[in-house]
């Protein structure tokens, strides 16, 4: 296998963090090189490392992470992301895809989704939770 593939976190839940670390982890071909526990603490850690993949929440203080996205797609970051959040809002996975991110995983999902996201993106597929994909934004 050829290198591991360069991952940074980006959640503020201690919680959710330690299951993503944890499922990564488990999995030899990743390398986390970094996480932030706010999108603007992320975003400069980011732009220096360059990660292969980004796994971010969207719902975090001061600035979200669709906005951090944003920011880093502006200076020309061409990290794959994945969105990991609570939000089943159709309005919510738009904005997401709108920052070119291919994911958009639920937490609910991380052990069933993560992995199959990432591998998704990083072959240029889209990927949307089924839990996700199949609401109708009513709940």
């Amino acid at each position: 296998m050829g290198r591991r593939l360069r991952v940074f976190v980006v959640e503020d839940s201690a919680i959710i963090r330690g299951r993503i670390l944890d499922n990564l982890s488990a999995l030899g071909y990743f390398e986390v090189v970094g996480y932030a526990e706010s999108a603007d603490e992320a975003v400069e850690r980011i732009r220096n490392l360059q990660p292969d993949v980004i796994i971010t929440d969207i719902s975090m203080p001061k600035l979200n992470g669709i906005e951090a996205v944003n920011r880093l797609r502006e200076s020309g970051s061409t990290s794959k992301v994945v969105f990991l959040t609570v939000h089943a809002d159709p309005d919510f996975v738009q904005a997401a895809f709108k920052t070119g991110a291919l994911a958009y995983v639920s937490k609910l999902r991380i052990r069933a989704d993560l992995l199959v996201a990432i591998r998704g993106t990083l072959e240029g597929r889209v990927f949307v939770s089924p839990t996700v994909a199949s609401s109708d934004g009513t709940s």
